[in-house]
């Protein structure tokens, strides 16, 4: 069963938002930094996998970050706040947009 949380690491004052999937493993991921809460990450396992496929991991890293490489329960650290998946997706989309304007203006 797919699960959505937040969570905030205050040395570096991020919030991640995490999609879990039903191992435990990170499907999305989205960072956001500072008081403002901009998105410096909005990435997917899948979508990486496929950029990985096709030779274009770092483009697709530059743009959109990389997800955790380990389950979620090998965490330390955290603590986890529920979301819907309703609350996961409009910050998908928002971080989304942020990163591919940032992208191709750059």
């Amino acid at each position: 069963m797919t699960h959505w949380f937040r969570a905030h690491w205050a040395e570096e004052d991020i919030w991640f938002y995490f999609e879990i999937d039903a191992e435990g493993w990170v499907s999305r991921q989205i960072e956001l930094r500072g008081p403002d809460n901009v998105p410096i990450a909005a990435a997917s396992l899948a979508e990486w996998q496929e950029a990985y496929s096709a030779g274009r991991t770092r483009r697709y890293e530059a743009t959109y970050g990389t997800t955790a490489d380990i389950p979620v329960q090998e965490w330390d650290g955290h603590d986890p706040q529920p979301l819907t998946s309703s609350d996961f997706e409009t910050v998908w989309c928002r971080a989304r947009g942020h990163l591919e304007a940032a992208a191709s203006s750059a």
